[in-house]
């Protein structure tokens, strides 16, 4: 929406990610009033996000893309999180990426939906990955965290640890009563 019309500009479509830091770095715009296409609305540019959607000041926001110089390469990657296949750092598949969610004071994206394979979707459906679990982010894969905890470390824990209230056996109480008076 631009902010000196009050009209509708355009509409978003893609996002632009930068893979190297999960960031919303543009939206690639849509709608009749472009004068390029395809066009696209840098992040730096949005003045204010609100109900009725992201608002600019003009359709001069709006860049082709021979007018972009820094992030270039970013936005030639095409790179896209729907569809990823999700790994564990030990190597089981998790599921594949359907959606996430961004922050949009910052545009950065902090969890990942991940749509489990059919055997284990009976159990869950969907995951939500947060953005500290991801170790590996590369051309057909994300590679997350491992959620499972060594048995080995565990068991040996569990074998030092001895409760300083529970005796060998029980003991009975012994109750003394005194009849005298």
């Amino acid at each position: 929406m631009g902010l000196q019309t009050g009209k509708e500009l355009a509409r978003t479509s893609v996002a632009v990610i930068n893979p190297h830091n999960l960031s919303v770095i543009a939206y690639l715009v849509e709608g009749q009033h472009l004068d390029h296409t395809p066009s696209y609305l840098r992040i730096v540019d949005i003045r204010e996000l609100g109900s009725l959607g992201m608002i600019v000041d003009s359709s001069d926001e709006f860049v082709e893309p021979d007018d972009i110089i820094n992030d270039k390469a970013i936005y030639e990657l095409g790179f896209a999180l729907e569809g990823k296949h999700v790994i564990d750092d030990r190597g089981t598949k998790i599921g594949k990426v359907t959606d996430y969610v961004v922050d949009v004071d910052s545009f950065v994206i902090q969890q990942l939906n991940v749509k489990r394979p059919l055997l284990k979707s009976f159990t869950d459906d969907e995951l939500l990955v947060h953005r500290s679990q991801i170790v590996e982010v590369n051309d057909t894969t994300i590679i997350i965290k491992s959620g499972k905890v060594k048995e080995s470390a565990v068991a040996a824990a569990s074998r030092h640890y001895v409760n300083p209230f529970r005796h060998n056996s029980p003991q009975p109480e012994t109750v003394r009563i005194d009849t005298k008076k």
